[in-house]
């Protein structure tokens, strides 16, 4: 269900996104905050109370990357991120998700590790304060957003390589 709502909320987020303005921001900001943290909700239940499915192994990468996905077309648009920046965070989720399915079909599962989970929090806070993109209470989330998004991008792309490191150890001879 939480998997559920962070799709559900995505033409939400977007809309809100497709009409900048402080309070749409504010609005968009809180709403792409609470879908970001569903995936953390959705992971924490599912362990605590053995839920895992393949379906929710499946699905719930799948949402966040639609998610962040979203934003990030949505932001380049508005001119708050750079269209290379987005191409990068999005190409990585790309290749990673197709290692993934070849891996899948030698049975092979690939794990989040750290730097994927790590990866995914920084994105979210990033673009969370690039939505909220205004200043509140002395603080400038447009600036505060941008050295997050960069720092999120370089644990993105340690991420995707530690991914094709992995694989590549666990099947040396695939190609």
């Amino acid at each position: 269900m939480l998997t559920g709502a962070r799709v559900m909320a995505i033409p939400l987020v977007m809309l809100l996104l497709a009409y900048p303005g402080k309070v749409t921001d504010f609005l968009g900001a809180l709403c792409f905050g609470a879908a970001g943290a569903t995936d953390f909700l959705d992971g924490f239940f599912a362990r605590r109370h053995q839920l895992v499915s393949r379906a929710g192994k499946f699905m719930d990468p799948l949402a966040d990357k639609l998610l962040i996905t979203a934003a990030l077309i949505m932001l380049v648009a508005s001119g708050r991120v750079a269209a290379w920046m987005a191409m990068v965070i999005v190409g990585r989720e790309l290749a990673v998700t197709g290692l993934r399915g070849l891996a899948a079909a030698d049975g092979i599962i690939l794990a989040p590790d750290r730097w994927g989970k790590s990866k995914t929090l920084l994105q979210i806070v990033a673009l969370t304060a690039l939505i909220l993109h205004n200043s509140y209470f002395g603080v400038d989330f447009a600036y505060l957003g941008n050295v997050l998004l960069w720092a999120a991008l370089v644990i993105t792309l340690i991420s995707g390589v530690s991914y094709f490191l992995n694989f590549f150890r666990k099947e040396p001879e695939i190609f």
